[in-house]
């Protein structure tokens, strides 16, 4: 089984479903004429609230109602650190690092690349989360890409099945990629740098889970409201003072980046050390693991989007989008640039084998920190995976409420989600990643189709709102 898994999850993450989530990133980037990109100086003033919300936009400018009245449950900045929160993990620091061992240096330049091309399926995806949401039996709105495909989709049936197919991924996904994987990077990272045995991580992860997501999506953006700056620029100083103090060695460091992302035949040495990659390997691995760390293309950040307290579903848009630049322009960027100019890429342990993952990350903060390189690490795994824990289990939430249309339901799952993070912290996971992985591509395909057949709307609502705001 375990084997039929991996088969499948190379099949499905394999170089068509890469083109596809590239190509359909370029095509809405060029059909929006590189207003994601243009206008990212505007989305971070909106996160930062140096643009204020017009009170009504009109009809066609997606206004949460024909009153302008602005309904959501969280505020947009809560909404996007609840997004953060989803997609900065352990990709962040694991994943960085495994990409540049399998794919060079280089592959850091892919994965930004492939970065600021997700600007404009991030954007696409929320923008219509919020435009096609609805509200629950409670009265709370409620949105995402199954009720894009329920609302939207042009053919009603087909838009029906898509939905209906997406959510149930997304809820697969949320046990297997959004928390037992999760708990279990937290577990395993305590036990090696603290000697903490998995259960005793586990019981407490399951305890903290559960009080803070019985609150639902108010309670989980009220921790991520402070936790994600927090640990965020607590991460972006370690790694910043990496980069500083081996400054003379960045210059070399960028070049080899540059040399092995279009290199066309496999090299190595200089700050690569051991490592042997070609262009494609560099490509392959900087595209999937920058996928993986933000998300843009699996849809499940409109989710929390459609929650946000805003009459503009363009605004919101914009905002979440700048989730891709956080995430993978800033933060992936740092951690690779760590890596690259410590020269630890490359290095092998004590046994002769080359080092990758969670282990290089270390030796690149171990060059300054020295044995607190590790705890420090730790840590940061911990806040990062934690975080994306609690705000998956929303996006899992909302996903089963629409399977089943019931939200008194919706308490079972969340007790069960967090019995879930003691399973995943005691628990050997190689199956789970496999199977999380399958899973986050089985809710890319309905998604990116839905957002192709829906990209001339997007346009359009962007157009107008452009018009009416007079960005500049």
């Amino acid at each position: 089984m375990a084997e039929l898994l991996k088969q499948v999850d190379a099949l499905v993450w394999g170089p068509g479903m890469l083109a596809f989530m590239l190509g359909t990133g370029l095509y809405l980037l060029v059909r929006m004429r590189f207003l994601p990109v243009r206008n990212l100086g505007y989305a971070l003033r909106c996160v930062t609230g140096r643009e204020r919300e017009a009170g009504k936009i009109g009809k066609r400018g997606g206004a949460a109602d024909r009153t302008g009245k602005r309904k959501g449950e969280i505020s947009p900045l809560s909404s996007l650190t609840t997004e953060l929160a989803a997609t900065i993990g352990t990709g962040n620091i694991v994943g960085v690092a495994t990409a540049m061992m399998l794919g060079g240096p280089g592959a850091l330049f892919w994965m930004i690349l492939a970065a600021f091309v997700g600007l404009s399926t991030k954007f696409a995806e929320s923008m219509l989360a919020v435009k096609y949401r609805t509200r629950d039996e409670s009265g709370s709105f409620v949105g995402g890409p199954m009720y894009t495909m329920l609302y939207g989709f042009p053919l009603r049936r087909m838009g029906r099945l898509l939905g209906g197919l997406y959510a149930l991924f997304a809820v697969f996904a949320s046990f297997g990629m959004g928390n037992m994987t999760q708990s279990n990077s937290i577990a395993v990272s305590f036990r090696e740098t603290f000697g903490i045995p998995e259960a005793k991580t586990g019981l407490i992860l399951t305890i903290m889970v559960i009080l803070i997501v019985l609150g639902g999506i108010r309670s989980i953006s009220r921790i991520t409201l402070y936790m994600v700056p927090c640990m965020a620029l607590f991460y972006i100083l370690g790694a910043g003072a990496v980069i500083v103090l081996h400054l003379d060695r960045l210059p070399g460091g960028l070049a080899e980046i540059l040399r092995m992302a279009c290199s066309g035949e496999a090299v190595a040495g200089g700050m690569g050390g051991a490592v042997v990659a070609s262009m494609q390997d560099a490509m392959r691995w900087g595209v999937s693991r920058g996928v993986f760390s933000n998300e843009a293309g699996l849809g499940a950040g409109g989710i929390t989007a459609a929650a946000a307290d805003t009459a503009s579903p363009v605004r919101q848009g914009y905002i979440s989008m700048t989730g891709v630049f956080f995430d993978t322009i800033l933060i992936c960027t740092l951690t690779g640039l760590a890596l690259s100019c410590s020269g630890v890429i490359g290095m092998r342990d004590e046994n002769g084998c080359l080092l990758t993952g969670t282990a290089l990350t270390i030796a690149a903060f171990s060059t300054v920190f020295g044995r607190m390189g590790g705890s420090f690490v730790s840590m940061g795994i911990a806040l990062f995976a934690f975080a994306t824990i609690i705000a998956w289990e929303y996006q899992g939430e909302c996903a089963f409420a629409f399977l089943v249309r019931k939200k008194r339901y919706c308490l079972l799952y969340r007790f069960v989600y967090g019995l879930i993070t003691f399973v995943g912290a005691i628990c050997t996971l190689e199956a789970v990643w496999d199977f999380s992985d399958i899973m986050n591509a089985l809710m890319a395909l309905p998604n990116l189709l839905c957002v192709i057949v829906l990209s001339g709307m997007v346009c359009r609502e962007m157009k107008h709102y452009e018009k009416c705001t007079k960005i500049s």
